[in-house]
């Protein structure tokens, strides 16, 4: 609280003043990644990943598939043959060009994202790509966002109070 009351700043008080060299409280887990505005097990990432209501895929800076999120939400088949293969190669053959495309994009930083909506199985799906840029603005892979958003659509005026009905 010390070290993060120092950073945002101090209401109605001086701040107290803080040692130098003072230690940081050190977590009891030693398995916690840093996320730099927390940490969470590998448990806790691969839970929240697994309950957002979307679908995600995460390939590499040499377009590798390196990750992709489970069934609960999933809206294109997925084999976990699929890790560690060329995303190119996991496509049809008629929509390369266009996977292709927005790889080039996203590594020339012409564009950072590309958005696609369809209709499949009477669902709306809206297909999102990112590009992932590291601190240094170099460019580090992408993400696969697709979200079945036919409920989302038909949603009018205003909710403000809970009701699970």
């Amino acid at each position: 609280m010390l070290e993060q009351g120092s950073e945002a700043g101090w209401c109605y008080i001086t701040g107290p003043e803080q040692e130098k060299n003072q230690n940081k409280a050190k977590t009891m887990q030693t398995d916690l990644t840093d996320l730099v505005t927390g940490t969470l097990s590998a448990e806790q990432i691969v839970m929240m990943l697994e309950h957002l209501p979307v679908d995600i895929t995460y390939v590499d800076q040499d377009d590798i598939v390196r990750y992709f999120s489970g069934e609960k939400h999933r809206i294109f088949p997925r084999s976990k043959a699929i890790i560690g293969r060329e995303v190119q190669n996991c496509h049809p053959p008629d929509s390369v060009e266009v996977v292709e495309k927005i790889l080039q994009a996203f590594r020339n930083r012409e564009k950072d994202h590309a958005d696609f909506w369809i209709n499949m199985r009477g669902r709306f799906i809206h297909i999102r790509y990112f590009a992932l840029y590291d601190a240094a603005g170099n460019y580090r892979g992408t993400i696969e966002v697709s979200q079945d958003i036919t409920d989302i659509r038909s949603l009018e005026g205003e909710r403000r109070l809970l009701d699970w009905k």
